[in-house]
């Protein structure tokens, strides 16, 4: 292999860091790729962590022992954390947005690859420590989010459906309470395969009214014997303040809607 220039290394050290997040990468990886001394890959390394931190672009981490190497995290500062989500909910306020049973629309934003990225990893943040083995969410709305949030965490997306598909195997099926005033039974169903006895499971949606689909998801785990590490969404609503779903946090509130202007007041929780 010719000899790799410094600039070249950097450049590719630092995309294989940002396109496998939270992956441990061992110095004998990068050594025998780029045919370099383990003194200078950690010079690179060292390098990179620091112009990550400097833009705020996320975190390199070395952990040591014998399991040891580099980690990139994508953990945004507080402050841009905050500034990205006063722009989600001033985008949530527009006019136009309220739909009926107290609902808000945000398929337009969720569906976008930029945003949906930006809420995962502020999502992801909050649950490293818990280091969970699978994100659970529920069709269809939330998938773009929790998508995102597992691959922050490098683990899998589990989507649990309103019925059974031929094509996933065996299925458990259960029945929960939907709904935030009317409330109504409704089914949900996970492969088999999709979860084993003892993982780990961090729950995310896109909104939470009443909780009761996200309960649902805790009930659908506790079949599973798997253990919930965290429950969050994009956006809870304030009422009903009694939620049926313990513990969840939210990235966003809605507290109510200006029936005049059709605008909601969306604005940021202080749970991240």
């Amino acid at each position: 292999m010719d000899k790799v220039k410094r600039s070249e290394r950097l450049g590719a050290m630092a995309r294989i860091l940002t396109e496998t997040p939270n992956r441990i990468h061992t110095l004998g990886e990068f050594c025998e790729l780029f045919g370099a001394a383990k003194s200078t890959v950690s010079e690179d390394l060292d390098l990179i962590g620091r112009s990550f931190a400097e833009f705020d672009l996320g975190r390199v981490e070395t952990l040591a022992g014998a399991a040891g190497g580099v980690r990139y995290r994508p953990i945004p500062s507080p402050e841009r954390a905050r500034r990205e989500l006063d722009a989600l909910a001033e985008r949530l306020r527009e006019p136009g947005r309220m739909l009926p049973g107290g609902f808000l629309y945000t398929s337009d934003v969720t569906s976008e690859s930029r945003t949906a990225q930006t809420l995962g990893e502020i999502l992801a943040m909050a649950y490293y420590e818990a280091a969970p083995d699978l994100v659970l969410t529920m069709e269809t709305k939330g998938i773009p989010i929790a998508l995102m949030t597992a691959r922050a965490l490098d683990v899998p997306l589990v989507i649990a459906r309103r019925d059974s598909r031929a094509y996933e195997g065996s299925a458990v099926k259960i029945n929960y309470i939907a709904g935030g005033g009317n409330e109504r039974i409704e089914t949900m169903a996970l492969a088999r395969r999709s979860v084993r006895a003892g993982q780990r499971a961090l729950i995310v949606d896109d909104f939470m009214k009443g909780g009761g689909t996200l309960q649902g998801m805790v009930d659908m785990m506790r079949e599973f014997q798997a253990e919930v590490v965290g429950v969050c969404v994009m956006i809870a609503t304030v009422e009903p303040r009694e939620k049926r779903v313990k513990g969840a946090r939210s990235l966003l509130v809605l507290d109510g809607f200006d029936r005049a202007t059709g605008r909601a007041n969306v604005l940021p929780s202080e749970q991240f």
